[in-house]
């Protein structure tokens, strides 16, 4: 098999990473199909990739992603400790000054509108 490249249709992909998706042995489900194991999960990933996309695309389908409420029991920060507080449809999130800002970043961008 060295040195031949093979072309696989999308078809194909998508059969192979169904199939790896319920197999216990991935390297053993790769050596049966002699395709390196890191082709295998890029495929996979290339699929979610392309399925998240989509929900993306189309926001009013049956898989779009919804947002869960979080509840916290814990007492009320004092207002000294909170550097941000964003209100938003009646909930309030409160990130501390010990938070980083790759987590402060991430809370902001996901409670932004998408307009």
């Amino acid at each position: 098999m060295a040195g031949r490249r093979r072309i696989w249709t999308l078809e194909q992909k998508l059969a192979i990473v169904a199939e790896m998706e319920r197999c216990d042995n991935i390297a053993a489900y790769s050596r049966q199909y002699d395709i390196p194991t890191s082709l295998l999960y890029t495929w996979r990933r290339e699929f979610r990739y392309a399925l998240a996309a989509q929900q993306v695309a189309d926001p009013d389908s049956d898989h779009a992603p919804m947002f869960v409420p979080v509840v916290a029991d814990s007492p009320k920060p004092k207002s000294h400790d909170v550097v941000i507080e964003v209100e938003l449809g009646g909930a309030v999130v409160r990130i501390g000054r010990t938070a980083s800002s790759g987590l402060a970043t991430a809370v902001i961008e996901a409670l932004q509108v998408r307009r």
